[in-house]
């Protein structure tokens, strides 16, 4: 008797863990299903052709639009209402019909990430010129491209004196103020390695500077002059007008006075 329970226990078990397990499937396949069918019915605001554009032909608002498009398999792919600034003006490499969707991979020169950087130079006049800034220089390489920067030279002179003959004199100053970084190493503000973080070792760093600018840039290096970069806050546009000049004389006269101010926090 005991033995017939048992068995109608186990059976019923079996059951019940049957019957479970048959509803767990259900649910996942609907679960899947669910997500299938949300794929199909998401929708996104993607740039189309609004006519036939021949290939070769200049982007612009005359032969784009913008439309509602289901966003399967095109997401991360095609052209949105945010992206046009980066697509204006640049060409289609071949023939597209009124109505279809504006890929990256239908324009000139690819992706965001790879467009030349000449076509960020926008500002009239404004040159793209590269230092060499690397490790302790480039703040540790945690400068990145956008960021705004100052850059200081550190040079070697000859001592003033009779008494110095031959010898040198090091000195420190502010070269150029609130810089833009157009790119550090290889990587511009639109690489995808550099939005989504991906570490990254450079030993150039690219500022967006006048010609008169870029003259001082090159002089300073081709004098030997040590290159370095001070990082700014993202809205600090404060240009000190005086800033002297640091020798090893500067920094004896004034270290206390700094430190001192420091210390009562009005060290900006």
């Amino acid at each position: 008797m005991k033995q017939k329970a048992v068995l109608i226990a186990s059976a019923a078990a079996g059951l019940v863990a049957a019957i479970l397990t048959r509803a767990y499937l259900n649910a996942r396949e609907a679960r899947h299903r669910a997500e299938i069918e949300s794929l199909r019915t998401h929708t996104i605001e993607a740039i189309v052709f609004k006519k036939d554009v021949p290939g070769g032909a200049a982007l612009g608002r005359d032969n784009l639009g913008v439309q509602t498009v289901a966003s399967a398999g095109i997401e991360g792919r095609a052209l949105v209402p945010a992206d046009f600034p980066l697509a204006e003006g640049r060409h289609v490499k071949t023939m597209h019909r009124r109505g279809e969707i504006l890929m990256w991979a239908d324009i000139e020169g690819g992706a965001h990430g790879g467009r030349r950087l000449s076509d960020t130079l926008n500002k009239s006049g404004m040159r793209a010129v590269s230092v060499n800034a690397s490790g302790a220089a480039a703040v540790s390489g945690m400068i990145m491209p956008n960021d705004h920067v100052d850059v200081l030279g550190t040079f070697s002179f000859p001592a003033k004196g009779a008494e110095r003959a031959g010898q040198n004199d090091l000195v420190t100053m502010t070269i150029l103020q609130n810089v833009t970084v157009l790119a550090t190493g290889s990587r511009t503000a639109n690489d995808d390695r550099t939005r989504y973080g991906a570490p990254q070792n450079y030993s150039t760093v690219t500022l967006l500077v006048t010609p008169r600018e870029a003259e001082m840039l090159v002089f300073a290096e081709q004098i030997r002059g040590r290159i370095s970069l001070s990082l700014r806050g993202p809205h600090d546009n404060q240009c000190e007008k005086e800033l002297p000049s640091v020798d090893f004389k500067k920094i004896r006269e004034e270290l206390a006075e700094l430190n001192e101010k420091r210390n009562k926090g009005h060290m900006r």
